[in-house]
């Protein structure tokens, strides 16, 4: 445990920033497994399922909560898949 006035503090916002980091994130990894595989299946709405999964990825990037290249390759191989499945 901290003795430091400041550390303590900063200890209850990490605390704060995890749990409202944790909510965002979660949802981001359930948009992007339901588009997967809505991809995977050749569902009807799998295009709408990719676009969502990038908007929420977008999303967590601008935040801070995942890296912007973290964004950027899952939405690339998000695209990749979809654009395979229409083709095949």
């Amino acid at each position: 445990m901290a003795n430091i006035k400041s550390q303590k503090k900063r200890n209850k916002q990490n605390e704060a920033n995890r749990l409202r980091n944790r909510v965002v994130r979660g949802s981001t990894r359930t948009a992007v497994a339901k588009a997967r595989t809505a991809v995977v299946e050749k569902q009807e709405n799998s295009e709408e399922m990719v676009l969502k999964a990038i908007i929420a990825l977008d999303k967590a990037a601008q935040k801070g909560i995942i890296h912007k290249n973290n964004a950027a390759r899952k939405k690339s191989h998000l695209m990749k898949k979809l654009a395979a499945s229409k083709q095949g």
